[in-house]
């Protein structure tokens, strides 16, 4: 399935473009996003950032007719403060995408989805350490039951924690298709026909792990707002609930972040925002783009202006 870039024209909006400015893509994915992004620019540059190699060097690809206006950077968005050092002290705006691109989804060879047969791979950097084969043959049962409940939010967590450790036992877990039916065979039967994929939160919480995305979308948020103009804005793309939480405590703790008692009539405990809010609620996809773009169902944008 082709990438399509979700909530584009809200995100081309919400970013207000100056043409001389400074902007950071900082999940380039196939660079839908950036190509928008880009045509808004004159003299302005756009910095754009992915962990995946191969997303990378098809980006490049596909923007080649921009190259000169972007920078393009192998790396992890939770790193932006170090990666800025090297290219911009401040910029106008920053994007980021939170969701996985349909071409990792898709890519038979990479492990993501329960829909291809695949080592269990997963790890959106091919470079690092830690594979799903790793977290599902040697994580201990206890831990595969908490991603699979934390990350996941599946209700037989426990279930399938059991019997992935007993399959293993005998013979390591090597493949997608594998997995997927361990994952069928340890939940009821009513579980198997719901709508949604029996496989899909197991999946996930699978791929959270490899990648440390909670990590990095922590730490992205700790350093990114302090990056921006005045008057620069963020704008960052959810999928799920879990992702939602961390960037609404982030934009809260920059915003409404005073400690002092109600009942004292100023603050004295020093704090100073730093981002409001321009979004009170999150923006959702429309229906059209729905129709056209299923994957977009669960994504929301929410974005802040730095002060």
């Amino acid at each position: 399935m082709e990438h399509i870039p979700v909530l584009l024209e809200e995100c081309i909006s919400g970013l207000n473009i100056v043409p001389s400015g400074v902007y950071v893509d900082g999940t380039l994915g196939r660079g839908g996003h950036a190509r928008e992004i880009v045509k808004k620019l004159s003299s302005g540059k756009l910095i754009a950032i992915d962990r995946d190699a191969d997303a990378l060097k098809e980006a490049r690809r596909l923007l080649a007719d921009d190259n000169s206006r972007i920078t393009f950077v192998h790396g992890n968005f939770r790193d932006i403060d170090a990666i800025l050092e090297n290219h911009a002290p401040e910029v106008d705006g920053m994007l980021f995408d939170l969701g996985v691109s349909s071409p990792q989804l898709d890519d038979s060879g990479r492990g993501f989805s329960y829909m291809h047969d695949a080592p269990l791979d997963m790890r959106m950097d091919r470079l690092s350490a830690v594979t799903a084969n790793d977290v599902v043959n040697e994580w201990p049962e206890d831990e595969l039951r908490k991603i699979f409940f934390e990350y996941g939010e599946e209700r037989y967590s426990r279930q399938i924690a059991r019997a992935i450790v007993k399959k293993r036992a005998s013979e390591p877990i090597t493949s997608t298709y594998v997995l997927n039916d361990i994952i069928l065979r340890a939940i009821p039967p009513a579980a198997r026909r719901e709508a949604q994929h029996p496989s899909k939160r197991c999946f996930q919480a699978i791929r959270i792990a490899v990648n440390d995305e909670l990590g990095a979308i922590a730490g992205m948020l700790e350093a990114a707002p302090d990056k921006l103009k005045p008057g620069g804005r963020i704008c960052i793309i959810s999928f799920q609930s879990l992702e939602a939480k961390l960037v609404k405590r982030a934009f809260s703790s920059r915003i409404n972040g005073c400690k002092c008692p109600k009942e004292l009539p100023v603050c004295v405990c020093g704090f100073v925002p730093t981002l409001k809010l321009i979004t009170k609620k999150a923006i959702k996809p429309r229906a059209g783009e729905v129709a056209l773009n299923p994957r977009a169902r669960s994504a929301e944008l929410r974005i802040a202006e730095r002060i």
